[in-house]
C-alpha cells in the first residue's frame, strides 16, 4: 500500500534531468497575491471609499525598465468592491510609499503635503546658497534675527507669567525644606528620649473617639451638681438614728432608774399608752425630743 502524502519519489537510474522540456514563461507575467490596501483612497467611477488594510486578491507584476539603485519596482492591480473597476498602484522605493497611478485618488494628507513642501523649500535655499556667498549671509542674518525675536518673545511671556502668579515657587520650596528639617528634628529628640530612658511608661494615647467624644465608662462631671430636693417636713419627721454606744447607755440608765413599783402588767401597758396619747398636747418635734 503506498503512502498518502508523498515525499520521496522515484527516480530511475537512466534519468537525465538535462531532456526535460523548459518552459518557457514570458519576462511580464503576473501572479495572484493576496494583499491590503496600502492607503486610503476613493475609486474615480462609483465614487467608492476604499480603507487603508482592505483586503484584495491583486495581480502582481514587476515594472519594466523602472528600477530605483538597482531595486526592481512593482505594480498591482486591484478591483473596486462596488463597481469591479480596475485600480492600480505601484511602488515607490524612494520615499518608501505607494503611488496610485490609475482607477483611483489617494484621500488629502495634510502631513505629507507639509513636508514635501518643507523639503522643497530646503533645496531651493541650499541651490541659491551654493551660488551666491552674499545669500548664505542674509540668510545667516535672517536667522539670527528671527532666533533673537523667539527669545524676547519668551523672556516677556516669563515675566508675565511671574506678575500673573499666585503661587511663589521660592517660598514653596523653602518651607518644603523647613519642614523636613522640622521632621528631621523631631525624629532625632525621639531617638534621644528612647535610649535615655527605655524603661519609663509610655502616655496612654487616647484613641480619636475619646477625644471627641469621651470615655463612656466614666460619668458625666455635671452629675456632681445635681442635688435631691429635701422637702422641711421630712426634716422635722426624720429623726437621727442612735447609734449602738449610745443605745447601749441610754439602755442601762432606764434599768437603772425606773423601780421595780413602776413595772406594769402587759394587760395594763397599752390603756396607759393610749391614755398618755390622748392626754398628750404639743408639737410633734417635743414629741420627738422627749
Amino acid at each position: 500500500m503506498s503512502e498518502r502524502k508523498v515525499l520521496n519519489k522515484y527516480y530511475p537510474p537512466d534519468f537525465d534531468p538535462s531532456k526535460l522540456p523548459k518552459l518557457k514563461l514570458p519576462k511580464e507575467r503576473q501572479y495572484v497575491v493576496r494583499l491590503m490596501a496600502p492607503c486610503n483612497m476613493r475609486c474615480q467611477t462609483c465614487g467608492e471609499y476604499i480603507y487603508k488594510g482592505k483586503k484584495f486578491n491583486a495581480r502582481k507584476e514587476t515594472v519594466q525598465n523602472m528600477t530605483y539603485l538597482g531595486l526592481r519596482i512593482f505594480r498591482f492591480y486591484i478591483k473596486c468592491p462596488r463597481c469591479c473597476a480596475e485600480i492600480s498602484f505601484r511602488t515607490d522605493p524612494e520615499s518608501t510609499d505607494y503611488v496610485v497611478e490609475q482607477g483611483a485618488t489617494r484621500n488629502f494628507q495634510a502631513m505629507e503635503m507639509v513636508e514635501k513642501e518643507e523639503e522643497r523649500a530646503q533645496k531651493e535655499r541650499e541651490e541659491e546658497e551654493l551660488n551666491n556667498p552674499m545669500k548664505v549671509l542674509e540668510n545667516r542674518t535672517k536667522d539670527s534675527k528671527y532666533e533673537m525675536d523667539i527669545l524676547e518673545n519668551l523672556e516677556e511671556l516669563r515675566d508675565l507669567n511671574q506678575r500673573q502668579a499666585k503661587v511663589d515657587f521660592e517660598a514653596m520650596l523653602q518651607q518644603n525644606a523647613q519642614s523636613a528639617e522640622e521632621r528631621r528634628r523631631l525624629q532625632e529628640e525621639e531617638e534621644e528620649r528612647q535610649v535615655r530612658a527605655p524603661s519609663e511608661p509610655e502616655p496612654k494615647k487616647l484613641k480619636t473617639w475619646e477625644k471627641s467624644v469621651g470615655s463612656l465608662v466614666k460619668k458625666s462631671s455635671l452629675s456632681s451638681l445635681v442635688k435631691a430636693k429635701k422637702s422641711p417636713l421630712s426634716s422635722l419627721v426624720k429623726a437621727k438614728k442612735p447609734t449602738k454606744q449610745e443605745q447601749s447607755s441610754t439602755n442601762e440608765q432606764g434599768h437603772k432608774e425606773i423601780p421595780s413599783s413602776t413595772v406594769t402588767s402587759p394587760t395594763s401597758k397599752p390603756s396607759q399608752e393610749g391614755k398618755n396619747n390622748s392626754e398628750w398636747v404639743g408639737s410633734p418635734g417635743e414629741l420627738l425630743r422627749q
